[in-house]
């Protein structure tokens, strides 16, 4: 918000200078021109937010930004308003957004496109689903996203954890550019090695566990599947 408020009343500077009729004036202020420039440029960048920015902590609910890294794990700060900043741990599963797919009965999908086919559909009015959605609507609403999910494997825990992400992200994202290109994305590299270097007992592929009802009864783990 600090942020879209600096930029309107950049905006409205610069136009104020625009319609200045002194050429003396805005000579004058030719420092100032260039300080706004730069401003913008440095705003846009520190807004542009990309999947392989944002990550799953385990035992933590909602989703988080990395922010920075240290020697044995990341810094994270939360994207649920409160802007609250915390280092994970070893023992803390970290999946990050860019790894995560679902199952198809033709492999796996990438939570990149189901999010963007998510996103597509309730600019079209579909309506989310919420907590007290029964299974079988559950089941109805995702198969508009993708069609061809494998109900053995995806849970309905799993789709309801996909419309809160959505829920948290949809004001967040450029969902026309949900993965940073890949020349910019050195670091955040650097910082997955960091995340998943330290600890060698083998990788759940679920992200995070939760129990949910479907139709087969009830499932005991869900299927986001992480890297």
């Amino acid at each position: 918000m600090l942020i879209i408020t600096t930029i309107i009343l950049l905006v409205i500077i610069f136009l104020f200078l625009l319609n200045t009729k002194n050429v003396l004036f805005l000579t004058a202020n030719v420092g100032l021109i260039n300080i706004f420039a730069a401003l913008i440029y440095i705003s846009y960048n520190h807004m542009a937010l990309y999947l392989t920015d944002i990550v799953s902590v385990s035992g933590k609910p909602g989703l988080h930004q990395l922010v920075g890294k240290r020697a044995n794990g990341l810094i994270v700060e939360s994207l649920d308003g409160t802007n609250k900043r915390f280092p994970t741990s070893l023992t803390q599963k970290v999946s990050f957004l860019s790894d995560i797919s679902m199952y198809t009965y033709d492999g796996d999908e990438k939570l990149e496109d189901i999010l963007k086919s998510l996103h597509t559909a309730v600019e079209g009015g579909l309506e989310l689903i919420t907590k007290k959605s029964s299974a079988d609507e559950v089941q109805a609403f995702f198969r508009k996203i993708l069609e061809n999910f494998d109900e053995d494997q995806v849970y309905n825990s799993d789709i309801l954890k996909l419309v809160s992400w959505y829920k948290i992200l949809n004001d967040k994202l450029d969902f026309n550019q949900l993965t940073e290109p890949e020349a910019e994305g050195d670091d955040k590299k650097a910082a997955k090695k960091t995340a998943k270097t330290p600890k060698k007992a083998a990788t759940p592929k679920s992200a995070p566990k939760a129990q949910s009802r479907a139709k087969g009864g009830v499932k005991k783990s869900g299927n986001l599947k992480a890297g």
